[in-house]
């Protein structure tokens, strides 16, 4: 695994060892910031399931304004952390050590003080591809109504196995785009207008 492109191009990662976490591959992380690209300067990007932390220092290197993230299997937070350290990151990132689900529902409390969490504009999730439930569970709570989480304008991607079709719709997000490559695919996901406009 390599950075692809910006600051830290061609900059090699390690990925954590064994089978439970299943790093994006170099050439669907190119295709996926490819499209990206138009919005990631000053974006703030949120990286779930992080594993590695591979999109999201991708995202840094891109110039991504801010990186959250979340990861809470020991052997992949300690791989992402040596990652970040490698690559000299100090700063423009924090890691959330908890279950996504856990994080999500934090970030949306009411009560939460105004500027404590950004509204992000890019968010990408890569699940372990037999999870389902996390596919379903992750959608509906960034599909929830509106919490300050989501940019207005945000784009959500998720990456899952091709044979695996997600739904056109999880609360206000709704499927905007569908790339398949080889035996992975990613949905991108934006707010509904008519979710938008309410």
């Amino acid at each position: 695994m390599r950075i692809i492109a910006g600051t830290l191009r061609s900059r090699s990662l390690q990925a954590p060892p064994g089978l439970a976490t299943r790093p994006t591959s170099d050439r669907l992380r190119e295709t996926l910031f490819n499209v990206l690209a138009p919005r990631m300067r000053g974006a703030a990007f949120l990286d779930l399931y992080a594993g590695s932390g591979a999109a999201g220092m991708e995202a840094l290197s891109r110039g991504a304004a801010s990186v959250t993230f979340v990861e809470r299997a020991p052997a992949a937070l300690s791989v992402l952390r040596a990652n970040l350290a490698k690559l000299g990151l100090t700063s423009g990132f924090r890691i959330e050590s908890v279950s996504v689900g856990a994080c999500l529902r934090k970030m949306q409390k009411p009560d939460r003080k105004p500027g404590q969490t950004a509204a992000f504009e890019l968010v990408f999730l890569d699940p372990p591809y037999d999870a389902a439930q996390e596919y379903e569970a992750t959608l509906n709570l960034l599909g929830a109504p509106p919490t300050g989480l989501l940019a207005p304008s945000a784009l959500v991607i998720a990456e899952h196995r091709r044979k695996d079709r997600l739904e056109e719709r999880y609360g206000s997000l709704e499927r905007t785009r569908l790339l398949e490559q080889g035996d992975a695919s990613l949905s991108f996901y934006a707010v509904s207008e008519t979710a938008a406009a309410e």
